[in-house]
C-alpha cells in the first residue's frame, strides 16, 4: 500500500448502535452538543470510505422505560421510544450540519418528522450514501434497543453490528471496579449467553448467533475508533460464531 493512502475498509455495510448515555455531556442527563458532533465526524470518516452506515439509538439519556417507577411497563416503555426519537433528530441534525445526507426512520409512526421504517426503503437509502438513523426500537414494548439492533442488522444485511460502549471491549468484570477484570480479544456468541457477560441482551444475542452476524464492542469515546473498527484494526471486542 502506498504511503499515506486510507486502508480499505473491512466492512461494506455497518449497524451501529449508541446507547442514548453515549450523548450525554457532563450534566449526565440529555443531549451534549458537543459530544453528538462528536460522534457525526466519526460517521462521516466511515461514509468517506464508502461503507454504508445504519445507526440505532437508544433513549436513556432521556427516559429509560424498564426503570420508571410506577409506571405500567407498557407505558413506559412507549415513553422510552419516543426518547429514542429525540436522540435521532438531534444526531440527524449534527450530521447534517457537515453535509452528511441523513435520514431518520421511526417504528412508530410520526409522518411530520420522520419516514415510517420500510425495510426496502431503507436499503434504497444506504445504496444512495445516506446515512440512517433508525429510532423508536422495534416498536414494541418489552424489547430494547439492543434487540432492534439485531433486528434491524439482520433484516438490512449488515456485515457487523458496531456495539459503541464506554469500555474498549467485553471484561470478566467491570473494569472500573475490579482492577484484575480480564479484557477478552473475542468470544463466541455461547461464551456471552453462558457466562452471563453483559454485552447485548440474550434476545439479541440469540438473534446475531441464529443469523451469524458479528458484534464488536468498543470503545466509543476514543475518536476515531468506529473508523478503525471498520478498517479492521482488532480494537474492542468480537463476539462471533465458532
Amino acid at each position: 500500500m502506498a504511503s499515506g493512502a486510507a486502508q480499505a475498509p473491512k466492512y461494506r455495510r455497518v449497524l451501529l448502535k449508541l446507547s442514548g448515555e453515549a450523548l450525554l455531556g457532563p450534566s449526565g442527563f440529555g443531549i451534549d452538543q458537543d459530544t453528538v458532533s462528536t460522534i457525526a465526524r466519526q460517521v462521516s470518516r466511515v461514509r468517506d470510505l464508502h461503507v454504508e452506515v445504519a445507526i440505532v439509538i437508544g433513549g436513556g439519556n432521556i427516559f429509560r422505560g424498564n426503570s420508571a417507577g410506577g409506571i405500567d411497563r407498557t407505558q413506559a416503555d412507549y415513553m422510552g421510544m419516543l426518547a429514542t426519537v429525540i436522540n435521532a433528530l438531534a444526531l440527524q441534525d449534527a450530521l447534517e450540519k457537515i453535509g452528511v445526507p441523513t435520514r431518520v426512520q421511526s417504528a412508530i409512526a410520526m409522518a411530520q418528522i420522520a419516514e415510517p421504517y420500510i425495510r426496502r426503503r431503507a436499503v434504497r437509502h444506504l445504496e444512495k450514501g445516506r446515512v440512517i438513523i433508525l429510532a423508536a426500537g422495534t416498536g414494541n414494548p418489552y424489547f430494547t434497543t439492543d434487540t432492534a439492533a439485531a433486528l434491524r442488522g439482520v433484516e438490512l444485511s449488515a456485515d457487523v453490528i458496531l456495539k459503541a460502549t464506554k469500555v474498549d471491549g467485553i471484561y470478566s468484570a467491570d473494569p472500573h471496579k475490579d482492577a484484575s477484570a480480564e479484557r477478552y480479544a473475542s468470544l463466541s456468541y455461547l461464551d456471552v449467553l453462558n457466562r452471563g457477560l453483559t454485552v447485548m441482551d440474550n434476545t439479541a444475542i440469540t438473534m446475531c448467533m441464529d443469523n451469524n452476524l458479528p458484534i464488536i464492542v468498543f470503545d466509543l469515546m476514543q475518536e476515531g475508533n468506529i473508523e478503525k473498527v471498520v478498517q479492521g484494526d482488532e480494537i474492542g471486542t468480537l463476539v462471533y460464531g465458532r
